[in-house]
């Protein structure tokens, strides 16, 4: 049990998720660091210090779910904040890097049923499954927060302007993410009357596994608007998608 605020943070074994646990851990959280690899996770938390601890959690794995939310329970006796921060951009194992037809088995006239399931199990049902599963432990929280990873690459409005080239990479991963940001809007609304603030975090093109180290932002650039939604005070918004300049289109 601990008298400190904890936090879970999925997929914080490395990139963006890492580097969000670090700052929490920073500000006087316990966090929780959220990996597939159990391992991978107790190396992610010994970076950190005393206050990180390494919990196994497959978001497309409902056993481990349910098992991750009973030890958070018995060991930790509450839980403050979520950050459903696990995300992955093509099918395949985790840490593979981009395959050779991975643009064209992005897309949705192309690509693989097996594919697009895959992405959707981890960006959208994932989100889904660790918040009904968190629910209970943050609804006995003073005042709980939710905060979901988005991108700019989901935005319907930016993705509708016919001058943005990168409508014509809309496919599989940017519509996983549109309809994160769709999830992230209806735990909001449900969740408004019991003061559960849940808000999108926008990160940016940040240099990740997830993109192959192609972004121009560093991941203490993309934790930076996570790591402010995760602290809001009682006046802070909900229902949000922002990055640290300000609100971003959905």
């Amino acid at each position: 049990m601990t008298n400190n605020k904890v936090a879970l943070v999925t997929g914080a074994n490395k990139g963006i998720g890492h580097q969000i646990a670090k700052e929490l851990a920073g500000l006087g959280f316990t966090v929780l660091i959220g990996s597939r690899s159990l391992s991978n996770g107790e190396e992610a938390a010994k970076e950190i210090g005393s206050d990180a601890h390494a919990l196994q959690l497959d978001v497309t794995d409902q056993a481990l779910i349910d098992a991750a939310a009973a030890r958070i329970r018995s060991d930790f006796g509450r839980l403050d904040v979520l950050v459903n921060n696990a995300g992955v951009s093509h099918a395949g194992k985790a840490g593979e890097g981009f395959p050779k037809d991975a643009m064209t088995t992005n897309m949705l006239t192309d690509a693989p049923m097996e594919n697009i399931r895959s992405i959707w199990e981890t960006n959208v049902f994932g989100v889904i499954a660790v918040t009904q599963a968190m629910l209970p432990l943050l609804r006995e929280a003073p005042a709980a927060r939710i905060v979901n990873m988005g991108s700019t690459g989901g935005s319907l409005t930016w993705n509708s302007a016919p001058d943005n080239a990168h409508r014509a990479m809309y496919g599989n991963y940017s519509v996983s993410k549109s309809a994160a940001h769709a999830v992230s809007l209806a735990f909001a609304f449900a969740l408004e009357g019991e003061g559960i603030k849940v808000n999108t975090a926008c990160p940016g093109h940040t240099a990740t596994a997830l993109n192959n180290f192609s972004g121009a932002r560093t991941v203490e650039d993309g934790a930076r608007q996570a790591v402010s939604f995760a602290t809001l005070g009682d006046d802070g918004p909900t229902g949000t998608f922002a990055d640290e300049d300000g609100p971003v289109a959905w």
